[in-house]
């Protein structure tokens, strides 16, 4: 297969464009490698795959529609993993455009691309934040997500009613991934597991919203890359049984699928800071804060649906997940244990 990855210096794409490569598949990385975080991280994520005889790098932006097309024409992708987005709830509150310039009509060139270049299968990521309001746990796919809390949750909701739109317009095989809180080994700077083990490390407090109340379906970045392989050569076809008079939201009359990707676990805050703390063998000085405007206060994944059309949920523990970043951590920035 020939697989375009976009967001191939991020952390989950560059982990899945390494699983796909190892797999002996052809890889089309896309990255702009901004500033929002670490420009240094994302570059040394690219040198794990940079020198892969399978690998091409594709650096440019994806709101530049031709170069998008351009991209399309030379390499005939069989499959596009579309991971790439500006990420970040709390950032979406200080630069919305950059949300939709990014997620949207970023999007939207890759749909038009898929449009006129076809391809077997499209999958894209969404997130958990898409739930936004609704208290119903766990969080299923069957039901409404219509009161996102955050612009960055409401750019992920116009990309799954976009790729239906164009599921349905053109036929094109398109399956959204709703992450719930990845987190792992090679983790993005702004994530909590990286906040809190820097500032512990460095005798520094750390910012503990709602108290260390908040419960999150904390989930490992193998586990979300695995159900992205599994996903990527299961296309959905269109659902015979779909009824108009009561709308599945998770499928469709066309060859469109939502599924959640998530731990099916979640994990109070403060026990998780707890596991950061006994392996790092140092104790954090918390501060606590009120919860912060646009997030949720829990988030649990129903993963029932990817079990059953791929035979995979996720397994891998929280106690297991801390422990391999923090060693990757201690490795990275050359921090010795105590």
């Amino acid at each position: 297969m020939t697989i375009l990855v976009t967001g191939s210096a991020g952390f989950i794409g560059n982990a899945l464009a390494l699983r796909l490569l190892t797999e002996g598949h052809e890889v089309v990385g896309l990255d702009n490698v901004n500033p929002y975080y670490d420009v240094t991280l994302k570059q040394a994520r690219l040198a794990r795959i940079a020198g892969h005889p399978g690998f091409t790098e594709a650096r440019q932006n994806l709101e530049d529609a031709a170069a998008m097309n351009g991209l399309f024409e030379r390499h005939g992708f069989t499959h596009v993993i579309h991971l790439a987005a500006q990420a970040g709830v709390r950032y979406s509150l200080e630069e919305p455009q950059t949300y939709v310039d990014s997620n949207v009509t970023g999007f939207l060139n890759i749909l038009e691309a898929c449009r006129h270049h076809p391809v077997a299968h499209l999958v894209f990521a969404s997130t958990s934040s898409v739930y936004g309001l609704n208290s119903q746990m766990p969080f299923s796919t069957h039901d409404p997500t219509n009161h996102p809390i955050s612009l960055y949750a409401s750019t992920k909701k116009a990309n799954e009613l976009m790729a239906h739109n164009y599921s349905h317009l053109f036929g094109i095989p398109a399956t959204g991934l709703r992450f719930f809180t990845v987190y792992g080994p090679w983790g993005r700077p702004d994530m909590a597991l990286f906040l809190f083990t820097k500032a512990i490390l460095a005798g520094e407090p750390i910012r503990v919203f709602n108290n260390g109340r908040m419960v999150r379906d904390f989930t490992y970045v193998d586990d979300i890359v695995e159900g992205i392989v599994r996903v990527m050569t299961a296309p959905p076809s269109p659902d015979p049984a779909w009824d108009t008079g009561q709308p599945d939201p998770a499928t469709s009359s066309a060859p469109y699928r939502l599924f959640n990707i998530g731990s099916n676990n979640p994990v109070e805050l403060n026990r998780f800071i707890e596991l950061i703390e006994q392996n790092l063998d140092r104790k954090a000085k918390r501060q606590l804060l009120p919860m912060q405007p646009g997030d949720v206060s829990r988030t649990y994944a129903n993963v029932d649906d990817l079990e059953q059309a791929v035979g995979y949920r996720p397994s891998t523990t929280v106690e297991a997940g801390i422990a391999a970043f923090v060693a990757w951590y201690r490795d990275y920035f050359g921090v010795a244990a105590r």
